[in-house]
């Protein structure tokens, strides 16, 4: 495919995600075209890396962005800043060009919450699509696995993140990310009750992204809810090859004489469902260890894609 049919792109964030982002882009799409790096710090590594690359670059954000040539080519905004800074952005950005589709890689989450495995196909002419968290692209396919054979009634997430794939942005957000987890748990997932836990794990050497799903369903087929999760999990590694499944599916029956008593969901009793998930990333800009990034950058990736296929299967119809 030639430049000419592919999709312009900007990022917006120089720092690691926008960096790994750009990397990806510029390696692995045949779909679109790295148009533009924004950023606010003019030292920065990934604003040094994309001019080395040939693309157009400021570190006056998105204002910048407005004033470089690139601008009014420009199809899709990846935006890795900040809650709050996409929000500004996204105001800033629309009001000069309506037709732009944003991809909110912060807790912002100003549009509709997108797991590319579970609901992408329903956002495709979405102008902004929020991308989660690093540990909501993680889990919610497996409590959207399980939904789709039994009633979730609540689910739990543990996201285990190696405390150096943690940058400032990551460490801002930290209430933002156990707020917008647990809603896209709920909404997404498919779960009456969701709840987020965000570790963030000192050890060294570091460690990959541990992510462990906990679900308390009704009583049912344990053998289809195992194929569901494990046909999810081969879905993902399909755009995150480093993710996985650490062991098998567990299941624990919580007999009605012996209920669990669960906040906000009261005495449970049914079937506990334990999934653990290993997230190593590419190591295409950052360490492997730092899954947690990997899953959001590449989760952004299959977003834009599809969303570029589906126009330019419009274009050509």
């Amino acid at each position: 495919m030639n430049d000419d049919t592919r999709l312009s792109v900007a990022v917006i964030g120089s720092g690691n995600i926008g960096t790994d982002l750009m990397i990806k882009i510029m390696r692995h799409s045949r779909l679109l075209k790295m148009a533009a790096m924004v950023g606010i710090d003019p030292h920065s590594d990934g604003l040094a890396r994309a001019a080395r690359l040939g693309v157009a670059t400021t570190h006056e954000g998105a204002e910048g962005l407005t004033r470089l040539p690139v601008f009014d080519d420009i199809d899709i905004v990846f935006d890795a800043t900040s809650a709050g800074a996409h929000v500004k952005n996204d105001a800033m950005l629309r009001r000069l060009k309506p037709s732009l589709r944003m991809i909110d890689l912060t807790p912002a989450a100003i549009g509709p919450y997108c797991v590319p495995v579970v609901n992408l196909d329903a956002h495709l002419d979405t102008p902004n699509v929020n991308m989660v968290t690093c540990g909501g692209q993680a889990t919610i396919p497996i409590v959207a696995a399980v939904s789709r054979v039994v009633k979730v009634r609540y689910a739990e997430i543990v996201a285990s993140i190696s405390s150096r794939s943690a940058g400032p942005g990551t460490r801002a957000n930290i209430d933002e990310f156990t707020e917008t987890t647990s809603k896209a748990i709920e909404t997404v997932g498919g779960a009456e009750k969701g709840k987020a836990i965000i570790v963030l794990n000192p050890a060294e050497p570091p460690v990959m992204m541990r992510d462990t799903v906990y679900t308390l369903s009704d009583l049912a087929d344990r053998e289809k809810i195992e194929r569901s999760i494990e046909e999810t999990v081969a879905r993902v590694n399909a755009y995150v090859p480093g993710y996985r499944l650490k062991q098998r599916v567990q299941f624990d029956e919580i007999p009605g004489g012996a209920p669990l008593h669960i906040p906000r969901l009261g005495d449970f009793s049914g079937l506990k469902t334990s999934v653990f998930i290993e997230v190593e990333g590419a190591a295409h800009y950052l360490p492997a260890y730092a899954g947690n990034l990997d899953i959001m950058t590449s989760a952004a990736l299959a977003t834009a894609e599809r969303m570029a296929q589906a126009r330019l299967s419009l274009q050509g119809a």
